[in-house]
């Protein structure tokens, strides 16, 4: 339930009425939000687990928007496009609950990157309407090894400072991922993590050591774990084996196709802020049939989108559906709040959003107790009511 209020200063408020996750726990009252921020949050505490039986309880669940921060397209636009596709895809997901994101570009020739971070420069510049908040961009490749591309397409090459910066000029890029066994990537990564930019390992063949000295040299995390990088042997546990044994943040695609439930609970239990992301395509939100993704066309087919050959390329998951992956395989709803909004944001240095609190950005959803999507709230601006 939701209600407008005015305040002693005349300025619009509005109040939402329900299960409230908050960092101190769920409390059952009302949120306030004003100007774009929460003012203010009362109730009384609920189970701090679960709270909520649906037959006992069936007021909405109200969390905290989610932070994606690995999405190529969505609403059948793919970043690589260029146009508006970064508007469109930040509006789509927005829809699912989604409320920050980061762009991600797929490795393709210099000229195509240009284009492509020139047009998503002018797209943040002048911010879209009822869209998730657009934080900048992931660089997923093209400083990836050509052995490991995945579904990336075959542009591979070193990087080099110069590269970047000339990217960076066009559109901020907050997330890069990196080979760090490429010749002469260990030192880009330092100076890459000395200027603040979360350096993932990914798209990789590098030894255990190789990624144990990059997480040294400043490296924060690993893209979508587990795949397109070396896995775990117990005499080569490689990239995966690194991962778990030494890293603090890493993505995670959470659609349950990338990484089987095992394995995504093996890597919850070893690494403490592991975070969900879609890594989706133009596909998402969009009905079976053929897209893009950067120079590839792929093909959705009921949850899965895959190359021609039969390879998996991206996903058609949002992240709605990934926090129901979550519960279903026994998170908490509070545990699967947090790796899809806080853990993503502290992961960027982001202390406004990602949780439920006064002062912070008012990015909020409300869901069913069935956890269906009712309401999206970026900077207390409704998406959907």
């Amino acid at each position: 339930m939701r209600r407008a209020t005015h305040g002693q200063t005349g300025k619009r408020a509005m109040t939402l009425e329900g299960n409230i996750l908050t960092p101190e726990g769920w409390f059952k009252g009302e949120l306030t939000f004003r100007q774009g921020r929460i003012a203010g949050i009362s109730g009384t505490p609920v189970d701090p687990e679960d709270p909520v039986d649906p037959e006992d309880n069936d007021a909405p669940r109200i969390i905290p928007g989610f932070i994606d921060l690995h999405v190529h397209g969505g609403g059948g636009a793919d970043l690589m496009e260029g146009g508006d596709a970064l508007a469109v895809l930040a509006r789509t997901h927005a829809r699912f609950g989604t409320t920050s994101l980061l762009g991600t570009s797929m490795t393709a020739s210099r000229e195509a990157l240009l284009q492509a971070f020139r047009d998503a420069g002018s797209v943040m510049a002048t911010p879209p309407a009822r869209a998730a908040d657009i934080l900048g961009i992931h660089l997923e490749g093209p400083f990836i090894s050509p052995d490991m591309l995945g579904a990336q397409p075959p542009h591979a090459r070193p990087g080099t400072l110069e590269a970047f910066d000339e990217l960076d000029a066009l559109a901020p890029i907050r997330v890069i991922t990196m080979a760090s066994e490429i010749e002469g990537h260990m030192a880009l990564i330092e100076a890459l993590a000395a200027r603040g930019v979360r350096v993932q390992l990914g798209h990789t063949a590098a030894t255990h050591d190789q990624c144990v000295e990059a997480l040294h040299l400043g490296a924060r995390g690993f893209t979508h774990l587990y795949n397109a990088m070396g896995g775990l042997h117990h005499r080569a546990p490689g990239v995966v084996g690194a991962a778990l044994a030494h890293a603090d943040y890493a993505e995670l695609i959470g659609d349950l196709i990338h990484v089987e439930p095992g394995a995504l609970l093996a890597a919850r239990r070893a690494i403490p802020h592991l975070y969900v992301v879609t890594d989706a395509t133009a596909a998402a939100g969009m009905p079976d049939g053929e897209y893009r993704l950067g120079e590839h066309r792929v093909f959705k087919h009921g949850d899965s989108v895959r190359l021609a050959d039969g390879g998996l390329a991206g996903s058609a998951l949002t992240m709605d559906v990934a926090l129901r992956n979550l519960t279903g395989l026994g998170l908490t709803l509070a545990e699967a709040s947090q790796r899809l909004s806080l853990w993503p944001a502290r992961y960027l240095g982001l202390n406004d959003r990602g949780m439920l609190a006064p002062g912070c950005r008012a990015d909020i959803v409300t869901l069913s107790s069935n956890l269906d999507v009712e309401q999206v709230w970026v900077a207390g601006c409704p998406v959907i009511e």
